[in-house]
């Protein structure tokens, strides 16, 4: 075990906020006042929450990078935890490919400073500015859930702030560890994890892209793709209509490993090693076009690309972060919504994609996926099925109603909705998606009976 000498030192933090300032999901859908609240030290953090006890105070919710697009980690009110200035990266056993972080730290850089050791994250989201703090919160997936589950998946242990102030190991297949996975900063604060890593002999990806003229044909490939692949997304046109409806591009993609390197490019730092492998630049998205047009130019690429599929080499950044983009400038916002339907309920799959086709959704995202075994945590939204993810235009005309009648539908399918991206809800379909919600709730009752923990989230849907 080696001390991981490339962190950077904590930044200045600044004092403590002591009015309320505006606090936003990523997608900019909704807004509520907090103090926001940035500790320096994990003394700093429970000293904190010791206040929130205090008569007057309304508790508050721990916050990361910000990149939930609903209100899971906003508190009308209250406090926001800022957790960021816990940045430190404490110690990663290259032997054994095991990792001690403390929970503010991005994704992105971990990734930095773990492809030098020829180690990488086992689970990649679609966004590098994610802590360690909030992938857990959220129980975050990536494009290999199938292979490799969600991020719980990969935690050994980790560290957590409770209501009363105090900090407690929670190691899994503990009750505490199944409720804070996926718990969405509703169990404590955690300040440090200790994850389990990914060998990778280089800093590339194989990549074969291929076209589904139609949704019938890209459930099919997706189906019945052999041999398996580590990583697998189809990106989908839903402007497209007749039979075009579900025309997408199909990606799937794993490690290349060192043998396989062109040999122009063996003696170059793809191959990881000790000070090589560097991370590559973000990957901004085009500029700010419109809905319509931005429709247009992805239906236009999705023509172009051959049926039969291309293969080419890609760097891991610019495979997982393609959208890596500042924050969504469309007016009234962004609502992400993110479904899931058993394999046994692909005929409601497809009646969802063809009425957003008729609806003619201009979706700057709309990405499918298949996922596998769930894991523990009793709120995580991955299980057996089908990945439906949407990022909607909130100002367009009855979209709440629409969306409202989409849930009761995957309700009805045993499906349920990402409650991390959520922001719109009902909470009487919220049993019917998670069926250990009870068992949430007493622990969480048990474990902070005044409800210091919480969010806009918790109380617009009662967890």
């Amino acid at each position: 075990m080696a001390p991981e000498s490339a962190a950077p030192a904590r930044p200045a933090a600044p004092a403590p906020a002591d009015w309320p300032v505006p606090v936003t999901g990523w997608g900019r859908t909704s807004a509520s006042s907090a103090r926001l609240l940035r500790p320096r030290s994990y003394e700093d953090a429970a000293e904190t929450v010791r206040g929130w006890a205090l008569p007057g105070a309304r508790g508050g919710i721990p916050r990361g990078l910000g990149r939930a697009h609903g209100d899971a980690a906003q508190s009308a009110g209250g406090a926001v935890l800022d957790m960021t200035a816990l940045n430190r990266v404490h110690v990663i056993d290259v032997a054994t490919g095991t990792l001690l972080t403390d929970a503010g730290v991005s994704l992105a850089r971990l990734a930095e400073v773990l492809l030098p050791h020829g180690w990488f994250l086992p689970v990649s989201p679609g966004s590098g500015q994610v802590t360690v703090g909030g992938a857990i919160g959220a129980d975050v997936h990536g494009l290999g859930h199938r292979a490799a589950g969600s991020f719980a998946r990969h935690l050994l242990s980790l560290e957590l702030l409770t209501a009363d102030g105090e900090v407690r190991t929670v190691p899994r297949g503990t009750p505490l560890f199944d409720a804070t996975t996926g718990g969405l900063g509703l169990t404590g604060a955690v300040l440090t994890a200790t994850l389990r890593l990914l060998r990778v002999e280089t800093s590339l990806l194989t990549v074969e892209t291929e076209r589904a003229p139609d949704l019938d044909d890209l459930l099919h490939r997706m189906s019945t793709s052999a041999p398996p692949r580590r990583y697998e997304a189809a990106w989908i046109d839903l402007l497209a209509r007749g039979r075009s409806t579900g025309r997408a591009a199909l990606l799937r993609a794993d490690h290349l490993p060192a043998r396989e390197l062109p040999s122009r490019a063996r003696r170059a730092a793809a191959a990881l090693g000790p000070g090589q492998g560097p991370y590559p630049p973000r990957q901004l998205a085009p500029g700010p076009l419109g809905l319509r047009a931005t429709g247009a130019w992805q239906g236009l690429r999705l023509r172009t690309l051959p049926r039969t599929g291309t293969r080419r080499l890609c760097e891991l950044d610019a495979f997982f972060h393609p959208r890596e983009a500042p924050r969504p400038r469309h007016r009234g916002g962004l609502i992400r919504y993110e479904c899931l339907l058993p394999y046994e309920a692909q005929g409601t799959l497809e009646r969802l994609v063809r009425r957003l086709a008729r609806r003619g959704c201009p979706a700057p995202l709309a990405l499918l996926r298949r996922f596998g075994e769930g894991d523990p945590g009793w709120l995580s939204f991955a299980a057996p099925g089908w990945s439906l993810c949407l990022d909607l235009p909130a100002r367009l005309p009855g979209l709440g109603a629409f969306l409202d009648r989409l849930d009761e539908e995957v309700a009805a399918a045993g499906g349920r909705v990402r409650l991390a991206e959520d922001a719109r809800l009902r909470p009487d379909l919220l049993a019917a998606m998670y069926p250990r919600l009870t068992e949430f709730r007493e622990l969480r009752r048990t474990l902070d009976p005044r409800g210091l923990f919480a969010s806009d989230l918790s109380r617009r849907l009662d967890l």
